[in-house]
């Protein structure tokens, strides 16, 4: 399936600019063109997906797998690449922007200036964890 107002369908088909890093059967890397930090690459699924409910099993290992690939490339070319995180944002809540899931790859190093923070502790009630858990054991079964 594939959107033709959607700029990462245009991507996986060749119809838009990108920088690319990698393309197979089932998804695509590519550099971010509003980047955290240099090495900042997305991957996609070919198929447009806005979602993770949507996803493929396949092509959701796809994704991490090349997102590993890459995450190594990074940390041993001579980019500033101390760390490394994946961030994939599911809704629009979460941060979602582009409503074809695309898994980030981030190089990090110390002082970067981004980062994931709270603004407070949140402490949790041991029952109240034992609820929660117990809720998404019976969604899952």
């Amino acid at each position: 399936m594939r959107h033709k107002d959607c700029i990462f369908c245009q991507i996986v088909h060749k119809e838009a600019n990108a920088f690319y890093i990698h393309q197979d059967d089932l998804v695509t890397a590519f550099m971010d063109i509003h980047p955290i930090n240099p090495g900042h690459v997305l991957v996609i699924p070919n198929v447009h997906t806005p979602d993770l409910a949507g996803l493929e099993a396949a092509c959701g290992a796809r994704i991490f797998t090349v997102g590993q690939r890459i995450a190594a490339a990074l940390r041993g070319s001579e980019l500033r690449a101390d760390g490394v995180n994946f961030l994939l944002a599911d809704g629009a809540a979460a941060g979602q922007e582009v409503f074809h899931l695309h898994l980030h790859v981030l190089a990090r190093y110390e002082g970067d200036g981004f980062g994931f923070r709270r603004s407070g502790q949140i402490q949790r009630e041991k029952q109240d964890l034992e609820g929660i858990a117990g809720m998404l054991r019976s969604v899952l079964e």
